[in-house]
């Protein structure tokens, strides 16, 4: 049950640790972009580097070209996956993105929505907000803005976003039923949920949850596919699918995971259009 990961991990504890890690990934940069970073392998890497010491975000599906028309230090390296991909996005539509980083997601999906669209990132470190509107401001992005705030009580109004998005953050939060419950609430009728999210592939034990590096590094937070599917169900969402994509790590971005049978997977589901 979430609650167990939650009162084991000890909740406002636990993400005060999540924020300081990302707090110090915002100010070191990336493989991915200018800046000290830490090795591949360092116990404080990202984990975006691969063997070759090449950025691996490409391998989660992201094309050369989306990659190259990015604002520098947009793309740190942390997802899991690709996001932006996984539902049609279309012009006009208000796109929010749960724990958005330096904001490599945002901007690809305010290339989709256009000038007549808008996208919303929430992140709850201040250092990583800080940066992700220093790129906006770069990059000249006027349909993208950043806003702090926990993704278990968004800053967000009721019904008031087409798509809901996020890459690799939801398995970070002690609690997962109210981040489900609050896109749920943010999302308007028939509205679209996409994540990319880390999954668990067996139990992981209390001892793991309670372990501060393993959480915060996107591993022993995360929940196995049926806890997530009951999650969402009962936060009211319909044609929940969790696709997993693989029962070991593919990417080396995910090796760290390996020992605890955690990969990635694409989540969708859908707010019904009629209550």
């Amino acid at each position: 049950m979430t609650e167990g990961p939650a009162r084991e991990a000890d909740g406002e504890a636990t993400r005060e640790r999540v924020r300081e890690r990302y707090a110090r990934l915002a100010e070191r940069g990336s493989c991915c972009s200018p800046g000290p970073i830490a090795a591949a392998g360092d116990a404080e890497s990202t984990g975006c580097c691969g063997a070759d010491g090449e950025c691996v975000t490409a391998g989660f599906g992201y094309s050369r070209e989306e990659l190259a028309g990015l604002p520098v230090g947009a793309d740190l390296g942390l997802g899991c996956g690709h996001p932006t991909a996984l539902v049609p996005l279309t012009s006009g539509q208000i796109v929010l993105d749960l724990g958005s980083g330096a904001g490599i997601d945002c901007f690809l999906a305010a290339r989709q929505v256009g000038p007549t669209g808008r996208v919303i990132g929430v992140d709850m470190t201040p250092a990583m907000v800080a940066k992700a509107r220093a790129n906006a401001r770069a990059a000249e992005a006027r349909n993208v803005e950043f806003r702090l705030g926990e993704i278990e009580h968004l800053p967000v109004a009721d019904h008031s976003v087409d798509v809901v998005i996020s890459n690799c953050v939801i398995n970070l939060a002690p609690d997962k039923g109210p981040v489900y419950r609050e896109a749920f609430r943010v999302l308007r009728a028939g509205g679209r949920f996409a994540v990319s999210d880390v999954v668990a592939t067996r139990a992981i034990s209390a001892a793991e949850r309670a372990d501060p590096s393993l959480w915060s590094s996107c591993s022993s937070g995360a929940l196995e596919v049926e806890e997530i599917r009951r999650l969402l169900d009962a936060a009211g969402f319909v044609a929940v699918d969790v696709d997993v994509k693989g029962v070991a790590p593919t990417e080396a971005s995910l090796v760290g995971q390996a020992a605890l049978g955690v990969v990635a997977a694409d989540i969708r589901a859908t707010k019904p259009a009629v209550a």
